[in-house]
């Protein structure tokens, strides 16, 4: 695998008055163009919901029953999985925020706890409660975390509950429940540098909160930290094992008898298991994994479990030695639950919808569809989207939707993680997958589900924009390093397989947040996710030969959102609905106006029938080729897109993005 060194600050080439530099308080937002209603010669087609699955984000087990929190879903709701029977008992809607990650019970198993994601701060709870002896009646609501998002939750022995996660721009503090009260305390903020804790642990005199840079590393940003913090005088004291401080983030915590055991999420290196000693935490041992994370921990007294991109796994206490385990279950996906059934083995809940009972002894199982046992089965909001003639795929969690054009049905296809970005190429569909998967293919003629193509920086783990090159032969990705910072350039030659990752192609705090190609040049958008730093550079380069041709510095307030060429001019969308249009014969900005009445965030754009379309949150407007004027399309077109939303083409001409939770095909015949 080739990688590039940064790219120096050199000479570059401005764009000058065409800018508008004086408007420094909106850079490239000068006044607002006009949007005019779409004509008559539009046609939009409803293709139904884009993906319907039960998807999911966590699992735990009380008594006989599996727990299960729903994933970008709304309304936000519980599940109830009975193992005897194998059905779903039960469900409650939490009706807040679009995730439940974190779940917790108390020691009697009595209630459960729920703390749920949100995109934005709703100003209402964030954590739940689910009375378990009477589950026909509804999780009510008892509490605020200030941080947005709860990650994970942990209940002590005496009923308090403890709650980390985060909120983007902000360390995250350690929040604790009583029940008794009913009030949350903001107990503290042990490491001002990290960015997102996603562990915590309790005994009776001590939490363990578990923190790191999973998202928004790189720059100035923490690494793996562990903190104890004393319930009796309320301090923090670092109980960090120095063996994990180079990973990006502590992953899990779990108490264990006796024993504390820690997990990471590695990135240029294999993710790490401790085991912590609770009467003296300098006494511990720590594993390498070999995998890039390890979580989701269990024991049956002698064992631990935990689950990585690889599957399940088990630590031997006494020889400290790492094993896969090996069962008939198949690919699990991404495991969001893993619980011990006392003489029945492991009770694993997949990303793929499905609850697996395996014997680890036997490597036996008993593998049951959640949607089959009576799990709702609803519409999910939706990632990347590709589309030719025949086919259009949607990119969900662990999952690709095909719809057929021709037939009309829908087959939910097995993709680890997320399709962030799609193409298809004669046929074939390519996606980049977060988180660390890499690329993916499938040829609906060949392959029953898709399989990896190939496999880059694991550091490198967040695609989010795929292209097709037609002159090299060349997929071409760009993405966003989460935990290092900065970004990189994939190719990939379907010609030859070759591969290549060219990291930080635009400077050491830039991602790749768009990239599109014209005559075998690759046009790279830059953002910067930090409130420091460069943003919004463009960068001609080379995807053979992996060297810059030219850059163009943008005065923006913000990055690229999405990048489009037609004939001699790049279009560019930023993130705060800037539009900008470069003739790429001088390398200079010839054009710019204010979306931001169209276009308020996130945007993707796309070329048809000679005219350049974007899409974002809200609407689909067009561009003209001569006079650059934008022209709404479809208003309130209010795509559900979990990030960001997505426009493709069929090679007809034809667009297919979302209206709500539904597929659409809009046929748009302007007239020059």
């Amino acid at each position: 695998m080739q990688h590039s060194p940064s790219v120096g600050r050199r000479q570059l080439l401005r764009a000058g008055g065409a800018l508008g530099l004086a408007a420094a308080a909106a850079p490239l937002l000068p006044s607002p163009a006009q949007a005019t209603p779409a004509g008559p010669r539009t046609t939009v087609t409803d293709l139904g919901p884009a993906i319907e699955q039960f998807a999911l984000m966590s699992g735990i087990l009380v008594g006989d029953t599996v727990y299960i929190g729903s994933r970008n879903l709304t309304p936000t709701r519980l599940i109830a999985f009975h193992l005897p029977t194998r059905r779903v008992v039960a469900r409650t809607d939490l009706g807040t925020g679009h995730s439940v990650q974190a779940l917790a019970a108390d020691a009697d198993g009595r209630y459960l706890y729920a703390g749920v994601l949100t995109k934005a701060d709703e100003g209402g709870p964030n954590l739940f409660r689910w009375d378990l002896r009477t589950p026909d009646a509804p999780a009510v609501a008892v509490g605020r975390t200030e941080d947005r998002d709860i990650r994970e939750l942990a209940v002590a022995p005496d009923g308090t509950v403890y709650a980390v996660g985060g909120v983007p721009g902000k360390a995250p503090a350690l929040w604790g429940y009583d029940p008794g009260t009913g009030l949350v305390r903001r107990l503290g903020v042990p490491d001002p540098n990290a960015t997102l804790a996603r562990a915590v642990a309790a005994t009776d005199t001590t939490v363990f909160f578990g923190a790191g840079s999973t998202l928004a590393g790189g720059g100035g940003a923490s690494r793996a930290s562990l903190h104890a913090y004393d319930r009796a005088t309320g301090t923090f004291t670092d109980v960090t094992p120095p063996e994990m401080e180079g990973d990006p983030s502590l992953r899990e915590l779990a108490v264990m008898g006796d024993r504390l055991v820690v997990t990471t999420a590695g990135s240029t290196g294999p993710a790490k298991l401790a085991v912590m000693d609770l009467a003296d935490l300098s006494s511990y041992t720590v594993t390498a994994t070999g995998g890039k994370v390890a979580k989701t921990l269990t024991t049956d007294g002698e064992r631990i479990y935990f689950s990585g991109e690889a599957g399940l796994h088990a630590y031997t206490i006494a020889t400290r030695s790492i094993a896969p385990v090996r069962s008939d279950a198949g690919d699990l996906g991404e495991v969001w639950g893993l619980d011990h059934v006392e003489g029945a083995g492991l009770a694993v809940v997949s990303g793929y919808g499905f609850v697996a009972e395996i014997d680890p002894a036997t490597g036996t199982s008993v593998v049951t569809d959640l949607g089959t046992a009576g799990a709702p089965v609803t519409p999910q909001t939706c990632m990347g989207i590709a589309a030719d003639d025949r086919y259009v795929y949607v990119g969900g969690n662990n999952v690709v939707a095909r719809h057929d054009l021709c037939g009309g049905g829908v087959v939910n296809l097995r993709a680890p993680g997320e399709a962030k970005d799609a193409e298809v190429v004669r046929g074939v569909l390519y996606t980049g997958q977060y988180s660390s998967q890499g690329m993916w293919t499938y040829s609906p003629a060949a392959d029953r589900q898709p399989r990896r193509l190939a496999q880059f920086p694991s550091e490198q783990n967040r695609p989010l924009d795929l292209c097709f090159d037609p002159v090299n032969g060349l997929l071409l990705a760009g993405a966003q390093s989460d935990t290092e910072g900065g970004g990189s350039l994939w190719t990939y030659s379907l010609r030859d397989g070759r591969k290549a990752a060219y990291i930080n192609p635009i400077d050491g705090v830039q991602l790749v947040r768009a990239v599109t190609t014209r005559e075998g040049v690759a046009y790279l958008g830059g953002d910067n996710p930090t409130a420091q730093g460069p943003r919004g550079t463009l960068v001609a380069f080379d995807p053979v030969r992996g060297r810059e041709l030219w850059r163009l510095d943008l005065p923006l307030a913000t990055g690229v959102a999405a990048l489009a060429v037609r004939g001699r001019h790049l279009y560019g969308l930023t993130r705060k609905g800037g539009l900008f249009v470069v003739d790429l014969r001088i390398r200079r900005v010839v054009h710019t106006a204010d979306l931001r009445a169209l276009c308020p965030g996130f945007a993707a754009m796309a070329t048809s029938r000679g005219w350049v379309y974007g899409v974002s949150d809200t609407t689909l407007f067009r561009v003209h080729p001569k006079t650059f004027a934008v022209t709404t399309v479809v208003a309130g077109i209010d795509g559900a897109w979990y990030s960001g939303p997505h426009v493709n083409t069929d090679g007809l001409g034809r667009l297919y993005t979302l209206r709500g939770h539904r597929l659409v095909r809009v046929d748009d015949r302007p007239v020059l």
